[in-house]
């Protein structure tokens, strides 16, 4: 056995990646504070072929150096929107047909391995802010709310790593 070499990968060149077609997952970041936080999403919705991400309020942007550090390219890759305010992302999402599913701990969330979508559906989820999670103003917009199961003695994930933990079960919703 041994590993793959980059070339035998067969990854799409950033230009390819625009020109495909996305799955329809869209990402909203509701005052994400850390830039490799913010980074590390951007990665995680290239390898996934995510629609969007919308960078609402107090989210860093692509600008700011220190973000290429966990992006590696993602952000030259993945469309991304500054929003001002997260409910003005997410009534943009639902004009526009997505279901939106807030990631959080909150009475009658759904353990994501129940979570139910068919291979159509537009998908918009929503993580929060490192300390205080999703708004409560965001969460009142939300169709339903999914959460991580855990196990341990923390009480929650970092938000780049439930990411990817959410944006691979909707994609494995979408492609079976």
């Amino acid at each position: 056995m041994r590993k793959l070499r980059m070339s035998e990968l067969n990854r799409l060149s950033t230009a390819e990646f625009h020109e495909s077609e996305k799955f329809p997952i869209a990402v909203v970041l509701d005052n994400v504070r850390s830039t490799l936080n913010v980074g590390s999403v951007f990665r995680t919705s290239d390898a996934f072929r995510c629609s969007k991400i919308y960078l609402c309020g107090l989210c860093p942007t692509p600008e700011q150096p220190e973000m290429r550090k966990t992006a590696l390219g993602g952000t030259e890759s993945v469309e991304w929107e500054k929003v001002e305010e997260t409910v003005e992302a997410i009534k943009t999402l639902k004009e526009n047909s997505y279901t939106i599913i807030a990631v959080e701990q909150t009475i009658g969330s759904i353990p994501l391995q129940s979570m139910k979508s068919k291979p159509e559906e537009k998908l918009a989820f929503v993580f929060g802010n490192e300390v205080s999670g999703v708004s409560d103003e965001a969460l009142a917009l939300c169709d339903y709310v999914v959460e991580i199961p855990q196990f341990g003695t923390k009480h929650s994930l970092n938000i780049s790593v439930s990411a990817g933990i959410v944006l691979w079960k909707a994609l494995e919703l979408i492609i079976h």
